[in-house]
């Protein structure tokens, strides 16, 4: 007997109640198996990719892509046990109908506890009830009535459509499989079937204008405020907003840096290993913030204390296709320039594609960010929620300098340092920033701290 059960949008970070789908990676009638990636979710943290817990074949995509979606909500359906005798695959229960909670095998990569979550009160309803992140399991009676998993497809192809608009074509008499879906995933709309229905069909090029947000009248794009771009302005916003920013500069010359980094790029040990002028900022942060521990706390509001961190999580800020990530690198301090330089290297690349996990995000004590990789010379940045300091790296340029004496072309880099004066005095600041300088100005100076 078919065993159906329909798959709930994850948790994938502490906090989050929905997500973006932003693309499926299977079809109906798909075969999955256990910890397959199915979808591509964006959450206000990041782009994930979800894996489900169960093998069996995909019967209904509940979702289409573009919509948000509440966690714990089911966004495909999957029968377990295909061999069975074919019944019809169940309608996703409404949210106030759901089954009774089970617990959820894990997903790889968010721990081992079912997801429980609370949703979020609609207008005009009760106080939101626990919804249970895995409904039970639906066993359905045989009947006559094959599923959609066992249809037979012309050619091979199963059209992607909602349940509403599968009934819609059955009652127009539209035949699905001759239509091309224009949203996003190829997913057939009412409004094709209409057209369909009608005679007519939206021109492609039309359709994709719609869909971009562009009215021709008005000559205007309108892009919908969500994921990580909303999450980034809320932050943003609430930083500003809290804590008192004050931004110092600085500028020195790093012909030096820029010497050694040639002799590294030649030397054994760093072959194949790419280190750039982030690589020697991110290790000068580390050893300046030893000696300079304030700008690596935080203000606790709520607990009314100042907690010094006796570990250097550093937080790279990333622009990705998305916006603004900014993704750690855990125990900074304890790494070599070696090992900094290949986890930096790993963590942008991974940012870039827009596969930086929430989890990556969570936990930063002080941030690097380099507006110089777009010829700028420097910036006064926003320091990020949850810690009291942010450095900012200029582009570094051929200028006239000043060297014993003479006026030489020199590499010139100029910095900025923003810090919460709740925990940061000018002084503690001051003496940060320096410190920063005069490791970048001159390598050799990190034996002495």
């Amino acid at each position: 007997m078919p065993e159906y059960k329909h798959f709930p949008l994850a948790d994938t970070a502490e906090g989050l109640t929905e997500a973006d789908i932003i693309a499926w990676q299977v079809k109906p009638g798909d075969t999955v198996t256990v910890n397959q990636i199915v979808v591509e979710v964006e959450t206000a943290k990041a782009a994930v990719e979800l894996p489900i817990p169960w093998a069996g074949v995909v019967t209904e995509l509940l979702v289409e892509p573009g919509q948000t979606v509440e966690v714990g909500a089911p966004i495909l359906t999957i029968d377990v046990d295909p061999g069975g005798k074919a019944a019809p695959a169940p309608a996703a229960a409404p949210a106030a109908e759901e089954p009774a909670e089970e617990e959820m095998k894990p997903l790889v990569g968010y721990g081992s506890k079912a997801v429980v979550t609370q949703r979020r009160a609609r207008k005009g309803a009760s106080a939101p009830a626990p919804v249970a992140a895995a409904p039970a399991p639906v066993a359905v009676a045989p009947a006559p009535v094959a599923p959609v998993a066992a249809a037979k497809p012309k050619g091979g192809y199963v059209p992607l459509a909602k349940p509403p608009v599968r009934k819609l074509a059955k009652d127009l008499g539209v035949d699905l499989h001759a239509l091309t879906g224009t949203a996003d995933g190829g997913v057939i709309t009412r409004d094709d079937v209409q057209a369909a229905a009608n005679g007519s069909a939206a021109p492609a090029a039309v359709q994709s204008v719609v869909d971009s947000g562009y009215d021709p009248a008005t000559r205007e794009r309108r892009v919908p405020i969500k994921g990580v771009r909303k999450a980034t302005a809320a932050a943003m916003v609430q930083s500003a907003y809290t804590a008192p920013h004050v931004t110092e500069f600085l500028t020195i010359d790093v012909t030096p840096m820029m010497e050694f980094r040639e002799k590294l790029k030649k030397s054994r040990e760093f072959a194949g290993v790419k280190v750039t002028p982030l690589t020697f900022a991110a290790k000068a942060v580390c050893l300046a913030a030893k000696r300079t521990p304030d700008v690596n706390a935080v203000w606790d509001e709520a607990a009314q204390e100042i907690v010094y961190k006796d570990y250097v999580h550093l937080g790279i800020a990333a622009a990705t296709p998305r916006g603004l990530v900014v993704p750690k690198v855990r125990d900074a301090d304890a790494m070599s320039l070696k090992e900094l330089a290949i986890a930096l290297t790993e963590l942008t690349d991974v940012a870039r594609e827009g596969k930086t996990t929430p989890a990556a995000m969570l936990g930063g004590t002080i941030t690097i960010t380099n507006v110089g990789v777009f010829g700028v010379d420097t910036g006064t940045p926003i320091i990020n929620p949850g810690e009291s300091a942010i450095l900012c790296l200029g582009a570094i340029k051929d200028t006239p300098w000043v060297v014993d004496g003479e006026i030489k072309v020199r590499k010139v880099l100029q910095l900025s340092l923003s810090f919460d004066h709740r925990v940061v005095d000018g002084q503690q600041g001051s003496e940060f920033l320096a410190d920063v300088g005069a490791l970048l100005a001159d390598p050799a100076v990190a034996i002495t701290y």
